[in-house]
C-alpha cells in the first residue's frame, strides 16, 4: 500500500512540475483578411513596402487600383520633400485575377541612420517614413517565416513593430495566398505599416510557386511582380536568389525553389558570390533558406529541397565559414549547434529554423524522439527572432516566442564570427 501511495505521489508531483515547466499552447487563432480602405482613391498608393539597393538607395513598392504616376517624393523633413525619382509600373494576369498597377521606385543616395519622409504618386493624403540603416556595426535583424496572415501573425507583427529593429529577413511563404489572389493584396495591406517603414528583404517559399498545370503554368508570378528584390546588384539573373551587403554583414537568400545542383544558375553564382566576399569588410555571413537542411522535426523530412539543397551546396557555405543559416517551413523553431555533415563543428554555421510566424496551417508540433545531440533546442510555438550583430566578432540571437501576446525571450544564444576564429580561418 505505501508502494502504491508513493509511486502516486510522484505520479502527482510529476504532473504539477510538468504543468509548471511546459508551455499550454492557446488554441488556433482565425484567418485574417485586410479589405482596401474606404477612404483610399483608385490611385492611393496602398500595399507599400521598402527594399535595400545597393548600399545608399532604397526601392519603394506600392500598388494602386488605376493608372497613376511611378514617383516618390522625399527628404529629411515631414511634408518638405527635396527630392524626388521616377520609376516603373506594371501589372499582372493570373487567370481571372488582374492586379493593380505595381509601382516600383529606387530612390538615393540615402545617408545611414536616417528618417526620410515620403509620399507615392504624388499622393499629399498619404505620407510615409523609413529610416535607413546603420553603415557600420552594431545592427539589428528580426528574421521570421511562414507569415501567412492570422491573428498569430498580427500577434508577430506587433511584437516585431515593438523591437527597434533595422531590417527584416524572411526566409519564405509571405502571404499564403495559395493562387488567391485578392489574398496578396490583403498581406500587402496587413504588413504595410512595418514594411513601409524598414526594409523587407525576403526570398521564395513553396507557397509563392503557385503553378496551376494546364491553368497557369509560370511559377512565382505574383511574388515575382510584387517583391521585387535587388538580384542584379549581386549579379543575379533571377530574383528568387540574390545577395546584399548592410553594415558589417553579407547576407544571401537562396531559392529553395529553383535549380541549384551544380550545374545550375543558383549554384554557380553562389559559388562566385561566396569568393568574392571580403571578411574584412563584412566579418559576417548570413544565409537564409526556405526549407531547412537540419530539422528534427517530423513534418517536412525527406524533401528534396532540404535534402539535395544541403547535399549539392553545404560544403560551399562551409568552406566560406557562414556564420547562420535561417530556415522556415517547418511551422516551429528549432536551434541546432554549430554543424557540418550531420555532426556538430565549430567552423559550421548555426542552423536556425524560424517558420513560425503565424500561418493559418498551424504549428508542427511533433518531433523525433531523441532529440538529435546536435538539435539543442527546439519548440513548437509561434514567434519570431532577433539578431543583434554587436561588432566584427560577437552578435546575439534571441527566439521571442508569442505567449499570451506578450513576446517572451525563450531561447537566447552568442555567436563569435567565424571570421574572428583563428581555428576556423581560411
Amino acid at each position: 500500500m505505501a508502494g502504491i501511495r508513493g509511486v502516486l505521489l510522484l505520479s502527482i508531483f510529476a504532473v504539477v512540475v510538468a504543468r509548471v515547466l511546459s508551455y499550454e499552447r492557446p488554441p488556433p487563432r482565425k484567418n485574417l483578411y485586410i479589405p482596401r480602405r474606404r477612404m483610399l482613391s483608385s490611385t492611393s498608393p496602398e500595399q507599400v513596402h521598402i527594399s535595400l539597393v545597393g548600399v545608399d538607395q532604397m526601392r519603394i513598392s506600392w500598388i494602386t487600383d488605376d493608372e497613376a504616376s511611378a514617383t516618390v517624393e522625399y527628404g529629411t523633413s515631414s511634408g518638405k520633400y527635396e527630392f524626388s525619382a521616377t520609376g516603373t509600373n506594371n501589372s499582372y494576369r493570373y487567370l481571372l485575377y488582374k492586379s493593380g498597377q505595381i509601382h516600383d521606385v529606387v530612390i538615393g543616395p540615402l545617408k545611414p541612420s536616417t528618417v526620410y519622409y515620403y509620399r507615392c504618386s504624388q499622393d499629399s493624403a498619404r505620407e510615409f517614413n523609413f529610416k535607413t540603416p546603420p553603415s557600420q556595426l552594431p545592427i539589428k535583424f528580426v528574421v521570421a517565416g511562414d507569415l501567412g496572415q492570422t491573428e498569430w501573425t498580427n500577434t508577430t507583427l506587433q511584437h516585431i513593430g515593438q523591437s527597434n529593429y533595422d531590417l527584416m529577413l524572411f526566409p519564405g511563404d509571405l502571404s499564403y495566398a495559395d493562387t488567391s489572389q485578392s489574398l496578396w493584396d490583403s498581406f500587402g495591406r496587413l504588413v504595410e505599416p512595418l514594411a513601409s517603414q524598414r526594409p523587407w528583404m525576403v526570398t521564395e517559399g513553396n507557397h509563392e510557386i503557385e503553378k496551376i498545370p494546364l491553368l497557369h503554368s509560370t511559377r512565382f508570378t505574383a511574388y515575382n511582380a510584387r517583391w521585387r528584390m535587388p538580384f542584379d546588384k549581386s549579379g543575379s539573373t533571377s530574383n528568387l536568389y540574390y545577395s546584399f551587403e548592410v553594415a558589417g554583414v553579407h547576407v544571401i537568400m537562396l531559392g529553395s525553389y529553383t535549380d541549384f545542383d551544380p550545374n545550375s544558375d543558383q549554384y554557380k553564382w553562389l559559388q562566385a558570390d561566396l569568393a568574392k566576399i571580403d571578411r574584412k569588410r563584412t566579418p559576417w555571413i548570413v544565409v537564409n533558406i526556405h526549407a531547412p537542411w537540419y530539422n528534427s522535426n517530423t513534418a517536412h523530412q525527406g524533401e528534396s529541397e532540404s535534402d539535395d539543397m544541403k547535399k549539392f551546396m553545404e560544403e560551399l557555405l562551409y568552406k566560406a565559414r557562414v556564420d547562420v543559416v535561417f530556415a522556415g517551413h517547418v511551422h516551429a523553431y528549432e536551434r541546432f549547434t554549430r554543424v557540418y555533415n550531420e555532426k556538430e563543428d565549430n567552423c559550421g554555421p548555426l542552423h536556425i529554423t524560424v517558420g513560425d510566424g503565424g500561418n493559418r496551417e498551424g504549428l508542427a508540433s511533433k518531433y523525433i524522439d531523441p532529440q538529435p545531440e546536435i538539435s539543442v533546442f527546439r519548440e513548437a510555438s509561434f514567434g519570431h527572432g532577433q539578431l543583434e550583430v554587436v561588432n566584427a566578432t560577437h552578435a546575439l540571437f534571441t527566439w521571442h516566442r508569442n505567449q499570451d501576446d506578450v513576446a517572451v525571450v525563450s531561447d537566447s544564444v552568442w555567436l563569435k564570427s567565424l571570421s574572428s576564429d583563428a581555428a576556423c580561418r581560411v
